[in-house]
């Protein structure tokens, strides 16, 4: 099995960045050109900045009638240059909230893991761009970084919802936006793992109760904290400051949490939010 401490032991020895080893190791195994791998990374990138334009639009709305148009009042707000938590922050969020919201309306997305999670990465790394100014190739390393990480969790635990609820989803998207904006940053490989364990760790346990079975509420909502939480957790860990678990450990004990939750809160509908009073009657609405 795999680790991302070996990965990071690899980049420190050699020199090199996450994403180089990350990138190295895709093209021997997939037998591909580099050029190959990156052309195709540029197209999930273009595909994250449209469904972010999308989403912003305000015009995207779900089948359901339960999401749609909160992206766009939360990026308003952020235009009015009045928010609790800074403008930075806010466009985040607001980012996160509308890529979400074109999954839920049936758009294209890219699935980061999965599409439930999708606004997370996006949302963080197109806001470290906005900071940052990097070129076209940073970001796409940064990408292989964190899919590096993602395949790292795939294989120790899992990225779905229905096996190991929403910790799996936006606990590994938020894992893998912090490695990605760290390392996108300038920080260390090492620091990549602090990030990513930082924030997986504020995720752990988190349950997966969808509000009439549909991947709307709360699911929307928690693309733009688990974006909060990977942009605070990156923070920390440029900052130095360092997380005791290891990654590769803190994924471990996601997946044994996974199998100890029970299947009544891992995207059956059968319990949390879904069997609320309110969670119940738009159930019975919707269908």
């Amino acid at each position: 099995m795999r680790a991302y401490e070996d990965w990071v032991v690899e980049a420190e020895a050699k020199g090199l960045k996450i994403y180089n080893v990350v990138l190295q190791n895709q093209i021997d195994e997939l037998e591909q050109t580099e050029l190959a791998l990156l052309e195709r990374m540029a197209k999930n990138l273009k595909v994250m900045r449209e469904s972010v334009n999308a989403g912003l639009s305000g015009k995207r709305r779900s089948a359901s009638g339960l999401v749609g148009g909160d992206a766009a009042k939360v990026e308003e707000r952020r235009r009015t240059g009045v928010t609790l938590i800074g403008e930075r922050m806010s466009g985040a969020m607001a980012k996160a909230l509308a890529v979400a919201e074109v999954n839920a309306s049936m758009g294209k997305i890219v699935a980061a893991p999965t599409a439930g999670s999708c606004g997370v990465l996006p949302a963080v790394l197109l806001t470290v761009e906005e900071v940052l100014h990097p070129d076209e190739k940073e970001l796409l390393g940064a990408l292989f970084t964190a899919a590096g990480l993602g395949i790292i969790i795939t294989e120790r635990a899992n990225v779905s919802g229905a096996e190991g609820g929403c910790q799996a989803e936006i606990g590994s998207a938020a894992a893998m936006a912090a490695a990605a904006a760290v390392e996108l940053a300038g920080g260390s490989p090492r620091q990549t793992a602090h990030g990513a364990a930082i924030a997986l760790k504020s995720m752990l346990g988190l349950v997966c109760d969808p509000v009439a079975g549909l991947v709307e509420v709360p699911c929307v909502k928690r693309n733009a904290t688990g974006a909060m939480i990977a942009l605070t957790a990156a923070e920390m860990a440029l900052a130095g400051v360092k997380s005791a678990i290891p990654i590769d450990e803190v994924i471990d004990a996601m997946a044994d949490i996974g199998r100890q939750m029970s299947c009544s809160l891992k995207e059956t509908a059968q319990g949390g939010l879904a069997v609320t009073p309110t969670g119940r009657k738009i159930r019975t609405d919707f269908l």
